[in-house]
């Protein structure tokens, strides 16, 4: 009888461990999508945890830093590093996403600090969330230019 307590009583506290570890994995679960992707999956993504990809479009950039907030546009760039290369690298993708109109493209918006590295063909990397508006909010803004790193390889290199 004492036996059987102790192993119920350990099978109760393994099945709440396991049941907080699995509400915690969903609740902080964060997809990784591409502006085409969130463009197919559209309302089935709002308001959950999103890592969203593309090209900056430098036309579409506007600051208010009264507020700090900053609204751009974003193309889609693809979210694959092989297809990324054999389309030439990053900075040829993110060339060619500025410059096809037909490419999918969202609007975010970011409140905080204007990055330096804001400008047209950089690579936008933010996490947030997918209004109801079909804005992207966004919590996090990491920007990458690659005609910056481009441009200065061939110096490193010939030196």
């Amino acid at each position: 009888m004492g036996r059987s307590k102790f192993i119920l009583g350990g099978l109760l506290i393994l099945a709440a461990v396991i049941y907080l570890i699995f509400s915690s994995t969903q609740q902080a679960a964060e997809y990784f999508m591409t502006v085409n992707e969130l463009k197919a999956k559209g309302n089935g993504m709002v308001d959950k945890n999103l890592r969203l990809s593309g090209a900056v479009i430098g036309d579409s950039i506007q600051y208010d830093a009264n507020t700090l907030t900053l609204t751009f546009d974003v193309a889609h760039v693809p979210g694959d590093n092989a297809e990324i290369e054999a389309l030439g690298g990053l900075g040829e993708v993110l060339r060619a996403a500025i410059a096809d109109p037909t490419r999918a493209r969202a609007t975010a918006i970011y409140v905080g600090p204007k990055p330096d590295l804001l400008r047209s063909e950089a690579q936008a990397i933010m996490t947030g969330h997918l209004g109801t508006d079909g804005i992207f909010y966004a919590d996090e803004l990491l920007l990458k230019c690659p005609t910056k790193y481009e441009e200065a390889v061939p110096e490193q290199a010939g030196g």
